[in-house]
């Protein structure tokens, strides 16, 4: 018993130097470019909003980048992924694009304390490439919550599709990231209309 224990340690060593040496492959890694949003309107003075974590499916919620290869049949862009999880790479960009419009008195995510008036939450449908048609698609459902009464202030399905130029990841995260950035205007805008 005493005997196995270095062949496994010597065995985990080889594959940790064959990692480092660089004999695994690597995968190219991919961000979303935040939105700045000029053409919002005035809210109510003093109003602060938390962006909450989006949910989603398993399929979605990873760092793999999804590629629709046939009607209810996914696959994953081989050695390319999202700079993190899907979910929290989407909550950063649209805290970032919320952030931009300067119309909120604060703009947070969970645990940074903030004492909110309102809650943005967010469920991914759809982000990735729909190979059939060469385009991104992009569905994230939107529920506006008021934190202080837990009423729903209201709700709506934000979608938008954008041509890849192109069949390499970099044309498909150029085409995702088009989807995502009218996506992302469209929820601010929608989101300081209804305070």
């Amino acid at each position: 018993m005493l005997r196995s224990v270095p062949l496994c340690i010597t065995i985990g060593l080889l594959s940790g130097c064959a990692a480092i040496s660089g004999s695994q492959a690597t995968s190219d890694t991919y961000e979303l470019a935040s939105v700045d949003v000029t053409t919002t309107q005035s809210v109510r003075r003093g109003a602060q909003i938390l962006i909450a974590e989006p949910t989603a499916l398993k399929a979605l919620d990873s760092e793999n980048i999804v590629i629709e290869t046939a009607p209810l049949t996914i696959q994953y862009l081989g050695e390319a992924r999202w700079s993190d999880r899907l979910p929290r790479v989407v909550q950063q960009k649209l805290a970032s694009s919320f952030e931009s419009a300067d119309r909120f008195a604060g703009v947070g995510l969970p645990g940074q304390g903030l004492a909110i008036d309102y809650q943005l939450i967010t469920e991914i449908r759809e982000f990735g490439i729909d190979a059939a048609g060469n385009a991104a698609e992009v569905r994230i459902s939107v529920k506006l919550l008021n934190d202080r009464t837990g009423n729903v202030i209201g709700s709506r399905l934000f979608g938008a599709r954008a041509a890849a130029i192109g069949s390499e990841p970099d044309a498909y995260v150029q085409a995702i990231n088009a989807a995502f950035s009218v996506i992302s205007e469209d929820i601010v805008v929608w989101v300081a209309s209804r305070l």
